[in-house]
């Protein structure tokens, strides 16, 4: 199976709007995040990449499917909830581009479309001269009771992509886990990473 991997920017997500919406609930079902979303949700979530003439979402394709896609896109042109970490710091938000996530197929892993997910949204918020990189992560207790044995934190993956874990940058965000009859607040840190020198 051949594997192709496409950049959309801003409203050139439009036609893949579904596709990415339930790719994300079917991936995020998994632990960690164990998100039970809807596809309403999904679609106004996604609006505002919509809205974002600088957003890149990168596709991974089979044929016309989407088994994979990343997105990111200015901080500054994010949701207040997800700018309030950054207002709170020593960080500029106008120098930061927000990587919002990687959602891959389980069949199409271990293939390097995860490292392609992330050199293509770096070298995008290069291009418009953002001078770091930042995503947030789900944390959950060790012993939570869906944790799989075997699950394997991708941490050291980030590290060897050049992220350092700001503990210092934490917020919390509401959803609906697939064992909760309610949503509720999950603990975030986030991971930045500096891609250039711009002042």
């Amino acid at each position: 199976m051949t594997i192709t991997i496409k950049h959309v920017i801003g409203p050139e997500l439009a036609p893949y709007i579904e596709d990415l919406a339930r790719l994300r609930i079917h991936v995020f079902r998994d632990f960690p995040y164990l998100y039970d979303g809807t596809i309403a949700y999904e679609e106004r979530y996604l609006n505002t990449y919509l809205q974002s003439p600088d957003s890149v979402v990168i596709l991974a394709l089979d044929g016309e499917k989407v088994v994979g896609a990343s997105t990111g896109l200015p901080m500054a042109d994010e949701t207040p909830d997800f700018q309030a970490p950054f207002l709170q710091s020593s960080f500029d938000v106008n120098r930061i581009f927000y990587c919002g996530e990687s959602v891959l197929l389980k069949d199409y892993r271990g293939r390097g479309i995860y490292k392609e997910f992330f050199s293509g949204r770096e070298d995008h918020a290069l291009a418009l001269r953002f001078t770091y990189c930042t995503f947030c992560a789900v944390e959950r207790p060790e012993d939570h009771p869906l944790r799989p044995a075997d699950y394997a934190p991708l941490d050291e993956i980030w590290r060897r992509f050049g992220y350092e874990r700001h503990d210092e940058i934490r917020t919390q965000y509401r959803w609906k886990d697939i064992d909760n009859d309610a949503e509720t607040e999950k603990p975030m840190v986030f991971w930045m990473k500096r891609i250039g020198g711009f002042a």
